[in-house]
């Protein structure tokens, strides 16, 4: 392992090459001043005990300037002694808070991280007679969880239920959100509820658990002032949803859309969109329509693969705006297994979006098998 004290290496060279063009030049030039800047361009990216020893090395290639240059006895180098100092004193002390904020967001990021395995509980290879696999990407920078959210269970009948969702919002009052939603996905599935009531059932509990939240949530501090709320969907907002009963054998989907992009089924090479015959609205928004869902069904033959996705997919455009084109793309990957195709499709993706993108994304393949 390379000591960290190798960083030193390249401005120990700096400050050496301005000395030896300091001494070449004699009194006709004089750039030890420059030195003074070297500790202090250092601080962002050596720890505090490097950018000191550099402080101290570099102090003592001024004063041989000086020397060379018949300053040392000069009335001003008492100052630049001082402005030496100050500027070591400042760069150790720069360095120390910057490594402190690293240190910071490495925790964080480790938070995060473990708050992400325990919300988005890993999708097992195989459910049931399918082969699954699924891909969760964060859009904001440093950041591991957001608003979308994926889940499976394997009911009672034998049956494989899928949910991919989407927060509407972002921040940690989307991934709350998420939480609640994915709480009751999973406490449907244990009480049997049927695949028509389960989104009048995850609505009427996730609207449950948001007024619980804003009931119970902690006043403002002193002299914040709170938002004001209107109701507790604006808590974050609705979700759009979409959930899959497979059969036991695979041989039939059984789609409810709550208002989310349909989802995606790859037959001989070719994509065909599962559009909902009755549109419905988001979860969270429930008391505005039926408490039962009408249901697409669909038939899956062997080998087939369906694709489950959010927005941030088909919504991350290149640098000349064109959204990325999913179901154009997928052909190409047909062949592949899920997790060999999510991987093509994440890679051509961040290619698509230049590695940024504008919203989360959360992918959910699954497979009949041959």
């Amino acid at each position: 392992m390379r000591s960290p004290w190798v960083r030193l290496a390249a401005p120990f060279a700096v400050v050496a090459l301005l000395l030896a063009i300091d001494l070449a030049g004699g009194t006709a030039i004089r750039i030890g001043g420059l030195m003074l800047a070297v500790p202090a361009l250092c601080a962002v990216f050596l720890r505090p005990g490097q950018v000191l020893v550099l402080t101290v090395v570099t102090m003592g290639c001024v004063i041989v300037a000086a020397v060379n240059n018949h300053q040392f006895d000069a009335t001003n180098f008492p100052i630049v002694i001082s402005t030496e100092v100050l500027i070591g004193v400042g760069a150790v002390t720069a360095s120390r808070i910057r490594v402190r904020r690293e240190q910071q967001l490495a925790q964080a990021r480790w938070v995060a991280s473990v708050a992400q395995e325990l919300l988005l509980r890993p999708l097992p290879g195989r459910l049931g007679p399918l082969t699954m696999a699924s891909l969760y990407l964060a859009a904001e920078e440093e950041a591991e969880i957001g608003g979308d959210l994926y889940a499976a269970a394997v009911l009672d009948s034998g049956d494989a239920r899928l949910l991919v969702g989407d927060v509407q919002g972002k921040g940690l009052g989307a991934v709350e959100v998420a939480g609640f939603l994915l709480a009751g996905f999973r406490r449907a599935a244990r009480r049997r509820v049927e695949l028509p009531d389960l989104p009048g059932y995850l609505d009427c509990r996730l609207r449950e658990d948001l007024t619980d939240a804003e009931e119970t949530a902690p006043p403002a501090p002193d002299g914040v002032r709170a938002a004001p709320r209107s109701g507790p969907r604006l808590l974050e907002g609705f979700v759009t949803a979409v959930v899959v009963d497979v059969t036991d054998d695979g041989s039939k989907l059984h789609v409810a859309n709550c208002g989310h992009p349909p989802p995606l089924l790859l037959h001989d090479g070719m994509v065909r969109r599962l559009l909902p015959e009755v549109p419905a609205l988001p979860l969270g928004l429930g008391d505005l329509g039926d408490e039962r869902h009408d249901i697409d069904t669909y038939a899956m033959e062997a080998g087939d693969i369906l694709l489950l996705y959010t927005d941030g997919v088909t919504e991350a455009r290149n640098a000349d705006g064109v959204f990325y084109p999913l179901a154009e793309r997928l052909p190409a990957w047909s062949a592949e297994p899920p997790e060999t195709l999510l991987h093509h499709l994440r890679e051509d993706l961040m290619r698509h979006a230049a590695s940024s993108l504008a919203d989360d994304v959360a992918l959910v393949a699954v497979q009949r098998p041959t």
